[in-house]
C-alpha cells in the first residue's frame, strides 16, 4: 500500500485527495459526485504532520479496541441488549472532530459508541454504560444505544430509526437563533434515508437556510439489505430535493476533515448541505447479525486490505518514516491492556440503585399520578 505524498517542508506532508484512494476497484474514478454544487470549491488536498497522525492513529485505535472489547463482553454475556458497533467507520468519527470543534452540536442514532469517545467520553464510562453499572456514562441507565453529552454538544445516541435528524434540525435552528458561527451534523445510516421525518425535516432546514450538515453514513447495508433492494434512488447526497450535497470515500481520515472544514464554512455561509459518506462497518448490523449471510468474507477482507481507517493512517506514518511498524503494534498493545484494565475495574462497580430511577427525570419534586416523591430524602407525600 503506497500514498505517496509530496512533503511541503519537513515536518508536513501534502496528500492529493487522488493519491489517497488506493482501493484498485475505485482508483482513478472521480473524487466528489456532487449534487447542485461546483465541484471545483471542494477541497482536493490536506497537509498532515506526524502529530497529527500519531494522534489520529492513537484515537481511532482507541475506539476500535473499545468496540472489539463490546464484542468480546456481550458474547460472554456480560453486555444485553442492543448493540451495534462501528469498527471500520472511526476515520468519519475522528474526522468530524478533527475538522470541527465541540461548539458544533452533533447528534447521531444508535451506532454512537464511537462519537461519544470523540466527544470526551472514556472508553471505561462507554463500556461501564453498556454493562449497566452506576459509573456509566448515563449511570447505566442507557445503555449502547443512548450515550450523551450535552456540555461537550452531543446530543445521542438514538435508538429510534431516523429519530435523531429533525432534533439535529432544532440545534441548527438554536445555534441559527443565537446567532453563533457553528453548525450541527445530523448524522443517520443509509436505512434511515428513506424515512419520511428526513424530508419534512430538511425541508424546514431550507426555508431557515439552517446551519445543518444532514449526513448519512452510507456503510451499504441497512441491516441486511443492500442499498438497491431498499431505496429507489441510491444517490443520498442528492435527497435533499433543493439542498446542495456531495458523495465521496470517507475511510481516509484526511479526506474527512478537509470535507469537514468545507462544510462547516459553507452551512454558515448559505444554509443546510447533504452529504454521504461512503463507509463499512465489519461487523453485522447489530450483535445478533453474523454480518456474512448477504456478503461475502471476499468483500469484507477487500475493505481491510484497502479501505481500514486505521490502516491507511499507519502506511501514511511509515511511508514518511514518522513511526516503524513495531512503534505502532507497542502502541496498539499499550492500549489494548489500558482498556482491559478498565474492563477488570468497572465489572466491580455497582449497578444503579432504585432511587436512581429518579434521577436526570425532572425537577427535585418529582409528580407521580398525584405523588410527590422528595428526591433528596426519597419519601412519599400523598
Amino acid at each position: 500500500m503506497v500514498l505517496n505524498g509530496s512533503r511541503a517542508f519537513s515536518n508536513t506532508v501534502t496528500y492529493d485527495f487522488k493519491d489517497l484512494i488506493i482501493d484498485p476497484l475505485v482508483k482513478g474514478h472521480p473524487i466528489y459526485s456532487t449534487h447542485r454544487l461546483d465541484e471545483s470549491s471542494l477541497p482536493t488536498k490536506a497537509t498532515t504532520s506526524k502529530e497529527e497522525l500519531m494522534g489520529y492513529f492513537r484515537n481511532m485505535t482507541v475506539m476500535r479496541r473499545t468496540e472489539l472489547e463490546a464484542d468480546r463482553m456481550y458474547k460472554a454475556k456480560l453486555i444485553r441488549g442492543f448493540c451495534h458497533l462501528y469498527d471500520g467507520q472511526e476515520s468519519i468519527a475522528e474526522g468530524m472532530e478533527a475538522g470541527l470543534t465541540w461548539d458544533d452540536a452533533i447528534i447521531t442514532a444508535y451506532r454512537d459508541h464511537c462519537q461519544a469517545l470523540g466527544r470526551g467520553d472514556t472508553p471505561y464510562r462507554v463500556l461501564a454504560e453498556m454493562c449497566q453499572k452506576r459509573t456509566g456514562s448515563s449511570g447505566g441507565k442507557g445503555g449502547s444505544m443512548h450515550y450523551y453529552n450535552a456540555k461537550n454538544n452531543f446530543y445521542g445516541g438514538n435508538g429510534i430509526v431516523g429519530a435523531q435528524i429533525p432534533v439535529g434540525v432544532g440545534l441548527a435552528f438554536g445555534l441559527k437563533y443565537k446567532e453563533q458561527k457553528n453548525i450541527a451534523v445530523t448524522m443517520y445510516g443509509d436505512g434511515a434515508a428513506n424515512q419520511g421525518q428526513l424530508f419534512e425535516a430538511a425541508n424546514m432546514a431550507a426555508l431557515w437556510k439552517l446551519p445543518i450538515v444532514f449526513l448519512c453514513e452510507n456503510n451499504l447495508y441497512g441491516m441486511g439489505t443492500p442499498n438497491a433492494m431498499a431505496a429507489a434512488n441510491t444517490d443520498y447526497y442528492t435527497r435533499g430535493d433543493k439542498i446542495p450535497g456531495f458523495k465521496c470515500d470517507a475511510q481516509n481520515i484526511l479526506i474527512v476533515r478537509e470535507t469537514m472544514k468545507w462544510t462547516k464554512k459553507f452551512c454558515i455561509d448559505n444554509g443546510p448541505l447533504f452529504i454521504e459518506y461512503l463507509t463499512y462497518r465489519y461487523h453485522g448490523h447489530s450483535m445478533s447479525d453474523p454480518g456474512i449471510t448477504y456478503r461475502t468474507r471476499e468483500e469484507i477482507k477487500h475493505v481491510r486490505d484497502y479501505r481500514d481507517p486505521i490502516g491507511l493512517v499507519k502506511h501514511m506514518l511509515i511511508e514518511n518514516s514518522w513511526a516503524t511498524e513495531k512503534e505502532l503494534k507497542d502502541i496498539e498493545k499499550e492500549i489494548r491492556a489500558s482498556i482491559d484494565k478498565d474492563v477488570e475495574k468497572l465489572m466491580k462497580d455497582p449497578e444503579p440503585t432504585p432511587e436512581d430511577l429518579y434521577a436526570h427525570v425532572g425537577t427535585k419534586k418529582h409528580y407521580i399520578r398525584g405523588v410527590t416523591h422528595d428526591l433528596t430524602s426519597h419519601s412519599y407525600d400523598v
